[in-house]
């Protein structure tokens, strides 16, 4: 990972970055006052090249100046628009990218920056300097270090650290994501988390496999994965701090492949179905990273692992399941899958561990981006205020979620014939029924629990502000930031 060092002088200044800011109509942008010293002629010639170059100061505009025998050898412009963190996110992740071909690069702060914006500055260039690779790598960026030149570097130190183990989690959460399913079962995954977890205070795992499962009335588990040669798993990841007062508990579906079963998917469809288990690698990356942050809040987390593949074996449409504490459904789509393997997981919260608040995240329908787009989570909940936080702690991790409604009138198309609910409905509402049909498991934490769908937003396809080509670790940031806000 990128190093990131706080200095109040530098040791080294081969490219030295300089923050720009828009100004007023006359003059469309302007250099930010730093708190550090400059070297000589610096300043002047900053003021002079800004114009020059017609910046605008736009979060994420940059600018390279050479300098032939001067030092710096480089001088950057780094647009930080209005200067508040999500401002800084871009400039960071945008600065990485125009040095990617440096080895070294100091970034002088202005002075005063308060400790938000170094936050987002280096979860910034930590999120777009990611990279995801199995073979050779003959392009890779040279940048190694940036320097970040503040005169008091001690006052930063936490906002980098907070930063640094947000984004360490974030990457963690798109390692998985990203790794092929040739290699990422329901075991393997089990198994990354035990390396995870081990030795960290407080933190505790629980694996229960397939024999477990089919003891304990995980019928809902043990449908989806039966195709499959892998079998399937709950993973229990528990944070417990003494000083814990509040108890959450966060689900995240483990679909470590779909291939939408007996009513399989098409092709192109199929290609990227590793992401189905971004949910789980989003809830156990942020329990991760509530033990390295020490937060006074106990997590347990319950990721529902399964391949969801074709065989004799398969579940099928027309089949009826008995999840975790009796509730039956009648499948109606074997592609269905991901709803199935979370109701076993939020009954079995609900029952078990009477938890204060319940949220689960699932890659769940393909509804969901044709409601809101790609960079947008759903969300629902009965809970206003619990919504609302949430929806505030996407908003400063940068992370966009909105929230959809439950109306009451659809909850009439889950009612089977034979069963007590059917698995996916064909009315139509695809997202809003499948969060519908969720709420039946939540029982006495139906109005203490939220769901988002965030199939969308998982995966991007191309490198966009901090995001890279491929798996986002969506959800990670806005959960550390929410459960930081509870005692």
């Amino acid at each position: 990972m990128l190093a990131i060092r706080l200095l109040a002088e530098p040791d080294r200044l081969d490219v030295l970055a300089l923050p720009v800011r828009p100004a007023g109509a006359q003059s469309p942008a302007e250099p930010v006052p730093v708190g550090t010293a400059l070297p000589d002629g610096v300043a002047d010639e900053l003021s002079a090249l800004v114009p020059a170059a017609r910046l605008t100061g736009a979060p994420g505009e940059t600018w390279t100046q050479v300098r032939p025998g001067r030092v710096p050898v480089r001088l950057l412009p780094l647009g930080v628009g209005t200067g508040d963190e999500g401002a800084w996110r871009a400039a960071g992740a945008a600065l990485v990218r125009a040095a990617r071909d440096e080895s070294h690069v100091t970034l002088a702060l202005p002075a005063g920056a308060p400790a938000e914006a170094v936050r987002g500055l280096v979860e910034g260039l930590l999120l777009a300097s990611y990279r995801f690779r199995l073979g050779a790598d003959e392009a890779a960026p040279a940048l190694a270090v940036v320097d970040l030149l503040v005169a008091d570097p001690a006052a930063y130190a936490d906002a980098v650290e907070v930063a640094r183990t947000t984004a360490e989690m974030t990457r963690l959460a798109r390692d998985l994501v990203n790794m092929p399913s040739s290699v990422k079962n329901p075991r393997w995954f089990a198994e990354q988390l035990a390396e995870a977890s081990a030795g960290v205070p407080d933190l505790h795992l629980r694996v229960r496999e397939p024999d477990e499962l089919a003891a304990e009335g995980f019928g809902g588990i043990l449908a989806v994965g039966s195709g499959s040669a892998s079998g399937p798993r709950l993973v229990e990841l528990d944070w417990r701090p003494a000083d814990a007062r509040t108890h959450v508990v966060l689900v995240g579906k483990g679909i470590t492949f779909d291939t939408g079963g007996i009513s399989i998917k098409p092709v192109p469809a199929m290609k990227l179905m590793r992401k189905d288990m971004a949910g789980a690698a989003a809830v156990v990356a942020a329990t991760l990273g509530a033990a390295a942050l020490r937060l006074p809040v106990r997590v347990t987390t319950l990721a529902p692992l399964a391949e969801n593949m074709v065989s004799g074996g398969s579940y099928r449409p027309g089949d009826v399941i008995r999840h975790y504490g009796g509730v039956t459904s009648e499948s109606t789509n074997s592609d269905a899958e991901g709803r199935l393997v979370l109701a076993d997981a939020i009954a079995y919260a609900v029952r078990e561990l009477r938890p204060d608040v319940l949220v689960d995240l699932a890659t769940l329908t393909g509804a969901n981006a044709v409601a809101l787009g790609k960079r947008t989570g759903a969300l629902y909940s009965e809970n206003d205020r619990l919504a609302a936080d949430l929806l505030a702690a996407a908003e400063a991790a940068g992370e966009a979620a909105w929230r959809l409604p439950l109306p009451a009138d659809y909850v009439d198309y889950l009612r089977s014939d034979i069963a007590d609910l059917y698995s996916a409905p064909v009315q139509g509402a695809g997202s809003v029924v499948a969060a519908l049909y969720l709420r039946e498991f939540t029982g006495e934490l139906r109005d203490r629990w939220v769901h988002v769908d965030m199939s969308a937003p998982s995966w991007s396809d191309g490198a966009e502000a901090e995001l890279t080509k491929g798996a986002t670790g969506w959800g990670v940031r806005s959960l550390l930031r929410w459960l930081a806000t509870l005692d």
